[in-house]
């Protein structure tokens, strides 16, 4: 069979299998060109899912006739200047969608650069070029998707499922530029310079609210920033459907990115629950290529290893984060009602607070302080003011409130400001334990006989390449010829089945370039030791006891959950108690 040159119909067709998978991709990729082209405002309308019509319209610069020619054109770009693939600072640069999606509907385009005295509009199939009343920008009508290859139509999903593809599309884009305008169908809108919290709430929903953390952190050493917003641990979803990254502003779904936001809150949350996030990661364009798939959703960093620890201390730091209890002199001129109740009281002081005031009698200096309110923890660190004698009136500002007794020998219950909280002893305790181990060094066993483990070269290749990484889980190794990995050190305890773990890592490592696998068999094994050694449920305890545990989980790092994901504590505002009991 001789060797012959495709004609040009089939080879626009072809790119169209890879650029144009469904209506969901036609409207990522024209709304990428509008962006592109500098547009501050976009509509979307969609007809049946989107295999009847598309229509982008976008306030963008617009074309001239010349360009607009040259458009429809296979590989005709405006995005690459200095023809330099490791320098793209554009969402498209290919120059395939818009004859790839020509070559299977019908596509018509308007368009005005605000310079020609009219508009001019094209017909794709035919490529006539008429004038057009067209005022500024473009825009962009795509009709009977795949009525010519009627084959790729029938793999279209149903409308409303096509359409749900559409939104997804539209809303990573608006998070990924929160100052552009995005209307789809008139029906779901996010607004122009919106704030990025807002924008954040209007794709993922109210219930975020008040439930997410911000990220602003920068890696001096290799030039990268990490910024945006992730979730407390206890607000999941059963889906990762809410976890959008960025990559240069550009919307990826990237097994490294994915991974390091598994990893940080690998102790926090089960691992069949998802949390959400926001995350933007800036870092130079010669450090990652996005030319990596017609899809442009997946990119290669030079230093994957570096990106994923980067990302991961970042988040982990966040997380980490605890409640500190204050200690105040008094504020003589704050409006301070009395209440008293056995020599304590609770008033509110400042903004934010609504601390226990304890009634000494007396002047009474910092040390007596600590020894009365934290007798059970003399090692306990409370932050006062530098004042070395405060009044007789001690202001403690304790996050989680004063305890007022136990329910069901299962749950403490304690008052902050106008909130019950409610606190589960056993969760408490259990992460307590769990980050005492943690922070422990890892407790290793030397092996006299190293263990030797046959595997394949692209295996052992595969474990050498994250031995420092399995070092810090407590495994020490290296090559044991160019077949075998000899174990010189182990945890303590640890008897596994060694091949089967190496083999399943190695894996892991060459589909992704890391491997959480250990770190997950270590965080398991302490989690299952701190729920066996932890205050049970059942287990009745006396009002120091509580006392003690409230003020040890708010210094505690992740103390708003378990080792499980559970959360340890919630707060239920007086007015919806009142509400319980019609007292509106």
């Amino acid at each position: 069979m001789s060797v012959r040159i495709l004609p040009d119909f089939l080879i626009n067709q072809i790119a169209a299998g890879e650029v144009v998978e469904r209506p969901a991709s036609v409207v990522k990729e024209l709304l990428e060109n509008a962006l592109d082209a500098g547009a501050d405002q976009i509509m979307i309308d969609v007809i049946d899912g989107g295999r009847t019509q598309i229509t982008i319209t976008d306030n963008g610069s617009g074309m001239s006739r010349d360009d607009l020619c040259r458009a429809i054109t296979r590989h005709a770009t405006s995005k690459l200047p200095d023809d330099d693939l490791l320098n793209i600072n554009f969402m498209g640069f290919r120059g395939e969608a818009l004859p790839s999606i020509a070559s299977v509907s019908d596509m018509t385009i308007d368009t005005c650069n605000g310079i020609d005295e009219n508009g001019w509009q094209i017909d794709a199939t035919t490529g006539v070029v008429r004038p057009s009343d067209w005022e500024s920008g473009t825009r962009i009508r795509v009709q009977n998707l795949f009525a010519k290859t009627p084959a790729r139509l029938k793999f279209l999903r149903g409308d409303r499922a096509e359409m749900m593809s559409v939104l997804d599309v539209v809303k990573r884009l608006a998070m990924a530029r929160a100052d552009v305008g995005f209307t789809l169908n008139n029906k779901w809108r996010f607004p122009k310079n919106q704030d990025l919290l807002d924008r954040i709430v209007a794709v993922m929903g109210d219930d975020v609210l008040g439930r997410m953390l911000e990220i602003d952190a920068v890696s001096n050493s290799s030039n990268m920033k990490l910024t945006g917003f992730i979730s407390e641990p206890t607000l999941r979803r059963a889906s990762s459907i809410d976890q959008f990254l960025f990559v240069n502003g550009r919307p990826v779904k990237d097994k490294v990115l994915v991974g390091a936001l598994r990893a940080a809150y690998m102790d926090v949350m089960h691992a069949r629950e998802f949390p959400l996030c926001a995350l933007y990661l800036t870092l130079p364009t010669n450090a990652v290529d996005v030319n990596v798939s017609p899809a442009k959703t997946d990119v290669h960093f030079l230093e994957p290893n570096h990106v994923r620890s980067f990302i991961i201390k970042t988040l982990r730091d966040r997380l980490s984060q605890t409640m500190m209890p204050q200690v105040y002199e008094r504020n003589e001129s704050a409006n301070v009602p009395e209440i008293n109740n056995h020599g304590c009281s609770t008033f509110r002081m400042g903004p934010k607070a609504a601390p226990v005031k304890f009634d000494f009698g007396v002047k009474t200096d910092l040390q007596t302080v600590r020894d009365v309110l934290f007798p059970f923890m003399p090692e306990h660190r409370v932050e006062i003011n530098e004042n070395p004698v405060l009044d007789n009136a001690i202001v403690v500002d304790l996050p989680l409130g004063r305890v007022i007794g136990q329910v069901g020998n299962k749950y403490i219950i304690a008052q902050k400001d106008d909130n019950m909280v409610i606190i589960d002893q056993h969760a408490a305790h259990e992460r307590i334990t769990y980050e005492k181990l943690r922070n422990n060094k890892i407790k290793t066993q030397p092996l006299l006989t190293p263990i030797v483990v046959n595997l394949r070269e692209e295996e052992v290749n595969a474990i050498v390449s994250i031995a420092d990484e399995m070092k810090q889980s407590g495994l020490v190794l290296d090559a044991f010829g160019e077949n075998a990995i000899a174990i010189f050190e182990k945890p303590a305890d640890w008897d596994l089945d060694w091949e089967k773990l190496l083999k399943s890592v190695a894996d892991e490592v060459r589909a992704n370039g890391h491997s959480a696998q250990l770190g997950e068999k270590l965080h398991l094994k302490l989690a299952n030791w701190a729920c066996h050694h932890s205050v049970r449920a059942g287990q009745k305890l006396d009002m120091m006891q509580m006392d003690a545990l409230l003020r040890d989980i708010e210094q505690t790092e992740r103390g708003g959950q378990c080792n499980h994901g559970r959360p340890v504590y919630k707060f239920i505002p007086m007015t919806e108690i009142d509400t319980w009991f019609e007292r509106l």
